[in-house]
């Protein structure tokens, strides 16, 4: 049976959580998705440092330093012995009589991590991918990595009723986002994706792809853009963690581009390619 991280054991996996847990009634907890290559995670520090802000923005504490908490999740993926996935991690405000405000100062928040087994989408990386458009209906602190994910888990059914691999939201004309992915457009060889405020989150392989653009010397814009520009773009990709990068070629009934991964996004994937064999070398 998969072990589990509950708090600060690392235990076999049952069903542990009270039915008052916060979590599970009211969404009151945040979350991250760590991916892992041949047995090593990738960007962790970076993941761990968003689970902080995360805790802070929602006034949640942490039960453990960060670098106690790290350990603890190496550990997980070890005697799990996880060679290619990802590990789930989950901090709740904890369990408490059923009052919207916050319980007592001495309710302990609880901690639950797994892992599991998951491959990057190879296929789609090559060949690229579809598309629809739904409107993003989600609340207006998307910065936040939360539990309160309904509008994602519908825009993500839309996606997989018309046989997409994502749904990129709109707020209005503006594209934001999408489910479960940040959306990158390409035009001119310049890269244009939404800044990161309170609209979006601000993924980590995000971030990964923004800096390699900058060593490949590719201009990134980081603005906003509108539903009209992502249908004209010359280029359209999506990234996440364990998605990595997915070039996208149609987008409801609309080809993007000449209908296949574009020149610009094949740079990016061989170069984030290049960054996970990096770490694998240093495992």
């Amino acid at each position: 049976m998969t072990k589990i991280l509950f708090n600060d054991s690392i235990i076999e996996r049952k069903k542990l959580i009270d039915i008052e847990d916060r979590g599970y009634q009211f969404g009151d907890g945040i979350y991250e998705v760590i991916g892992v290559y041949d047995g090593v995670f990738f960007m962790l520090d970076e993941h761990l440092q968003r689970l902080e802000r995360s805790a802070k923005e929602l006034q949640i504490s942490l039960p453990y330093p960060i670098s106690k908490l790290k350990k603890y999740l190496m550990e997980l993926v070890h005697v799990n012995n996880l060679k290619e996935g990802v590990v789930y991690l989950q901090v709740t405000r904890g369990e408490a009589e059923r009052w919207h405000y916050f319980p007592s100062s001495d309710t302990k928040p609880i901690l639950v991590a797994y892992t599991k087994l998951e491959e990057t989408l190879r296929k789609e990386e090559d060949h690229g991918a579809t598309a629809v458009l739904t409107e993003d209906i989600r609340w207006l602190r998307c910065d936040i990595k939360t539990l309160n994910l309904l509008p994602n888990v519908l825009a993500k059914q839309k996606a997989v009723e018309n046989n997409a691999v994502e749904a990129i939201f709109y707020r209005g004309d503006i594209i934001t986002e999408a489910s479960a992915s940040n959306v990158f457009i390409v035009k001119n060889k310049e890269v244009y994706t939404h800044p990161a405020n309170n609209y979006i989150l601000n993924g980590i392989t995000r971030r990964k792809v923004l800096s390699i653009c900058k060593e490949l010397g590719i201009k990134v814009n980081e603005q906003t853009f509108k539903v009209k520009d992502l249908l004209d773009a010359d280029e359209v990709f999506i990234t996440a963690t364990k998605l990595d990068i997915v070039p996208i070629v149609k987008v409801d009934q609309q080809v993007i581009g000449f209908g296949t991964p574009g020149k610009t996004t094949r740079e990016i994937v061989e170069a984030f390619r290049g960054s996970i064999l990096e770490i694998d070398h240093m495992s």
